[in-house]
């Protein structure tokens, strides 16, 4: 199965460009992040494909998508908290073998005044997938919002989002309570957000995790060169 999860920055825009069709022929799950819509396109209602969204309440702002070839058991939108979910953040697709988040991690914001309101989201995240965990493995992929280390960024201060010394911590603990991280496997560790204004400015938050146990299952990983948002797409192939 090949996976792609791509915070678009505005799914009309990137509709538009005609950037999603690039992927939607190649891949099996596509986990779309910040479509910043209500609205599904008309040609991916009619396109046969299996289509989730959990949109944020607020208008023009975050949501998630979930798009896939083969049909999912069941679709679970959201975390059940109601502070998380009326920004539609998590959807969650089960397959047989798996489930697949597709998760939006909130900004710690401009003078990180949304820091604690994320470590909160982490926290509830983590719970929610160590818990479908019990039942079969997971694969947790989207904009994390964060970094790793030092080796994910081209700059480096504590205070920016994405670089807090709580932010990484949560993001490399939870990854030690059983889960590994793609890129890492396939040592292809690249940049998959750059900044539109400060183009010195990039970073590697966007992350595709899986079960321990599914790491042997990893065949490729890549960060796709498709234009379009501010991030680029990223890619984990998984052998049946």
């Amino acid at each position: 199965m090949k996976i792609v999860s791509w915070n678009v920055n505005g799914l009309k825009a990137i509709t538009r460009k005609g950037a999603l069709e690039k992927i939607i022929k190649d891949y099996d799950v596509i986990l779309l992040q910040e479509i910043r819509s209500q609205d599904v396109p008309l040609d991916l209602l009619i396109s046969g494909l299996n289509i989730s969204a959990f949109p944020s309440k607020k208008k023009g702002y975050s949501g998630v998508m979930s798009i896939s070839k083969p049909k999912p058991l069941s679709v679970i939108k959201g975390l059940g908290i109601d502070e998380f979910d009326s920004e539609g953040r998590v959807l969650t697709l089960e397959f047989q073998k798996f489930y697949i988040i597709n998760a939006y991690f909130p900004r710690a914001g401009d003078g990180l005044v949304r820091l604690d309101f994320k470590i909160k989201f982490n926290k509830a995240i983590e719970n929610y997938a160590l818990r479908l965990r019990e039942n079969k493995s997971v694969i947790i992929c989207g904009d994390f919002n964060a970094v790793r280390s030092k080796k994910d960024s081209s700059f480096w201060d504590e205070t920016e989002p994405g670089l807090t010394p709580q932010e990484r911590e949560w993001l490399n603990n939870f990854i030690k309570k059983g889960f590994v991280d793609s890129a890492e496997k396939t040592s292809k560790m690249e940049y998959t957000w750059r900044s539109y204004q400060f183009k010195w400015k990039a970073m590697r938050i966007d992350y595709c995790l899986v079960s321990e146990e599914l790491a042997p299952k990893i065949v490729d990983f890549q960060v796709l060169k498709i234009e379009g948002s501010d991030h680029l797409p990223i890619m984990v192939e998984l052998s049946d």
